[in-house]
């Protein structure tokens, strides 16, 4: 089946040099349009996962310790989700702080 397409291809540089003596990569090209959104969403979730993680350590600490009634089933619940919210948000907040 022959393609109906008419493309003017060009040959690649087989090396990166653009005749100032500096390689250059696109990876870390500066565009200042890239850096003018602030992405508030991710910045929202970095913040409330481990607000909501230490929350939930807290209620099972507080279960296993005898402050709050419950079985101890509860309280290992609370530990898992504690620590399933509280450690993505730390890393999402890890990465909004210092990426970001």
């Amino acid at each position: 089946m022959a393609s109906s397409h008419n493309f003017q291809y060009s040959s690649l540089p087989t090396d990166e040099d653009y005749g100032n003596g500096k390689q250059f990569d696109s990876r870390f090209d500066y565009t200042p349009k890239s850096f003018d959104k602030i992405p508030w969403k991710s910045i929202a979730h970095a913040l409330f996962l481990p607000f909501l993680g230490s929350i939930f350590l807290f209620i099972s600490y507080f279960i296993l310790a005898g402050h709050i009634e419950g079985e101890r089933s509860q309280a290992y619940g609370q530990l898992v989700l504690g620590i399933l919210t509280f450690l993505p948000g730390a890393k999402g907040y890890h990465f909004a702080q210092f990426y970001a």
